[in-house]
């Protein structure tokens, strides 16, 4: 559990981003992935794209 900005970029508590219900079917996500582009995250490094949207639809196929 942190509250460095590398490890805990949101500022959440106990660093937690995402969570599952128990069947695995709803996925609540605290970052926002959708913003993504040029001079967002300046002081934080890093790779921000996960391709959630994308790896989900697929998925889904």
């Amino acid at each position: 559990m942190t509250q460095d900005v590398a490890f805990n970029p949101n500022g959440s508590i106990c660093a937690v981003e995402g969570i599952t219900s128990p069947d695995g079917r709803v996925f609540g996500k605290m970052g926002h992935t959708e913003r993504i582009g040029a001079y967002l995250y300046k002081n934080v490094p890093g790779k921000f794209d996960m391709a959630l949207f994308a790896s989900a639809a697929e998925y889904f196929k």
